[in-house]
């Protein structure tokens, strides 16, 4: 996690940043998918076993590194969390999940209108309520390795 205390000019007022980056056995992955599009060519001979490696690594590379760029962060008076970006003042109490109760509120806890930015391999999460009345989402739901940073960051 980067994370910057004080304000730069080029960030403006970040107060928080979280990248929730795939684990590294991820890109092994990534390279077991190439290695395998390379042997379903292999029949066809070197240049397209070759070919296959590099186009079924470079897809699956770029499905991976997307998936990993999701980032949360608190920056000039808001909470930007992947596609949404929400005003601190719309934002109520901050809630602290473990592994545990993070996993009920991704399941049999979780609200259809709730915004959630989930990543299955943090088991980590908050729990920020939505107070604005015109917003219909009740609470965002956040994976973040470092729950106890960002609420306190999100807590007036």
């Amino acid at each position: 996690m980067q994370s910057s205390p004080t304000p730069t000019p080029a960030t403006g007022d970040l107060r928080y940043d979280e990248r929730l980056t795939v684990p590294r056995a991820w890109w092994a992955i990534v390279l077991l998918l190439a290695l395998s599009g390379g042997l379903v060519a292999f029949p066809l001979g070197t240049l397209p076993t070759l070919g296959a490696i590099l186009v079924v690594g470079l897809v699956a590379g770029m499905v991976t590194s997307s998936y990993g760029s999701a980032r949360i962060r608190v920056v000039a008076g808001s909470l930007v969390a992947g596609d949404a970006r929400v005003p601190l003042t719309a934002l109520g109490d901050a809630e602290v999940l473990g592994p545990e109760e993070a996993r009920a509120w991704r399941s049999h806890k979780a609200d259809p209108r709730a915004f959630m930015l989930l990543r299955s391999y943090v088991p980590t999460a908050v729990r920020v309520k939505v107070t604005d009345p015109s917003d219909p989402t009740p609470y965002l739901y956040l994976s973040t390795r470092h729950p106890e940073k960002l609420a306190s960051t999100l807590r007036p």
